[in-house]
């Protein structure tokens, strides 16, 4: 390495442990993100060759993992936004199948409607690995722009203007795919695991 790519004392890079060291943590973070073997494999290559390309940009102040982690969501938003690209408009107002109708037209619930307790001990594990399996097919269902906007929201925790940008939306599209994404997913829970 020369001055330019090394990174400060105390903090090194050892891009030949990285395959070792990280690979099997990256790559469970991209399959939960994308739901996708090939797609999470393919982000975990780049990810590396990323770093391989960016050692200089390495400043040291976080650990070699967290800074590969960093790298690899960049490229999972990349993904994202493709994703949301590639849609055209007319499809945000396609659900799957007809939205659910949950509501009276003054905005509150049905009562046959209303939220349920779903029943979750949170000591069964074998309930939760359940909802957990009908969660994953549920969300699968759901149109790639809506799962992009579901994951990085309620997933990745990220703030609705940095989604709004990354994806290039406007808040109210993302407040409308937001809700709609709910609905689906709520629906489908109920038919499939309650």
């Amino acid at each position: 390495m020369d001055e330019l790519t090394k990174p400060p004392a105390g903090q090194t890079l050892d891009p030949k442990n990285w395959v070792t060291a990280y690979a099997d943590y990256l790559y469970r973070y991209a399959i939960s993100q994308v739901n996708d073997e090939d797609q999470a494999r393919d982000l975990v290559q780049e990810t590396f060759l990323a770093g391989l390309q960016s050692q200089h940009n390495f400043a040291g102040k976080s650990s070699e993992r967290t800074w590969l982690t960093a790298i690899l969501k960049n490229k999972i938003y990349d993904v994202y936004r493709k994703k949301a690209n590639g849609l055209k408009t007319e499809e945000m107002s396609n659900s799957i199948g007809e939205e659910p109708d949950f509501f009276h037209e003054d905005g509150h619930w049905k009562k046959e409607d209303a939220p349920q307790q779903f029943g979750v001990d949170d000591f069964d594990p074998l309930a939760r690995k359940e909802l957990n399996k009908a969660l994953k097919n549920c969300l699968q269902k759901l149109p790639a722009l809506w799962l992009s906007v579901f994951t990085m929201k309620h997933m990745e925790d990220e703030a609705t203007d940095s989604i709004c940008t990354e994806l290039r939306l406007t808040q109210a599209n993302f407040w409308v795919i937001i809700h709609r994404a709910k609905l689906n997913l709520r629906a489908c829970l109920q038919r499939n695991w309650m």
